[in-house]
């Protein structure tokens, strides 16, 4: 009968296949782990990430108006719901959006709502000639994002994307993609009696 071998009997050649065997294990975890956290931050559909900014106080930045006559803050309308949408005239679903938007801010202005409209990506020509087509509501403050940094403070991730911000200037809802009448008044009306919103997705955002 043969003794059995202890491991100092183990060849070399074995104990360098284990090596790589667990080598090629460890490299595909890693593999694995970076693939979700790619996944997760770069997907094809960021609409999967939360807003930072839900629960805080909403960025308070000068916005130069689109018809060049000034620049609002957000500051300026402290104790009234305001609703704030991205927007681009090369953006299809803000087109699908657009008389959702006008209607509200109609609707809701007798109820210290203001509906603050951001122009990102654009150029105002472009901006006026979608505005001229669908048209305008007397209530909304059109602005142009000049050089994206309204879009920066708000970690803006692509088109449409509308922000709600209660009486007490924080921002307490999102919703990434475009939005319809009835989701816009079930939302104001929900932030109007002090609920918080949360973060909503209704589909893809577009960026240029």
């Amino acid at each position: 009968m043969t003794a059995d071998a202890g491991p100092e009997a183990v060849s070399p050649r074995s104990r360098r296949g284990g090596r790589i065997v667990w080598g090629v294990i460890a490299a595909g975890a890693a593999f694995l782990l970076l693939a979700v956290v790619f996944a997760g931050r770069f997907g094809s559909d960021p609409t999967l990430t939360d807003s930072p900014l839900i629960g805080r106080a909403a960025p308070a930045g000068a916005i130069a108006l689109q018809d060049g006559s000034g620049e609002i803050s957000l500051a300026d309308y402290e104790g009234e719901v305001v609703v704030v949408n991205f927007w681009a005239s090369w953006c299809g679903p803000c087109r699908a959006e657009h008389a959702a938007l006008t209607a509200a801010a109609t609707d809701y202005a007798d109820f210290g709502t203001t509906f603050v409209s951001v122009n990102y990506q654009d150029t105002p020509e472009h901006a006026d000639a979608f505005l001229d087509e669908l048209g305008r509501s007397d209530a909304t403050v059109y602005t142009l994002d000049e050089g994206s940094a309204t879009a920066f403070e708000w970690g803006v991730l692509g088109l449409p994307e509308t922000f709600f911000v209660d009486r007490d200037g924080i921002v307490v809802g999102k919703v990434s993609g475009p939005i319809t009448y009835g989701l816009l008044t079930q939302t104001i009306d929900r932030i109007l009696v002090g609920e918080l919103v949360g973060d909503i997705s209704t589909g893809d955002v577009e960026n240029r």
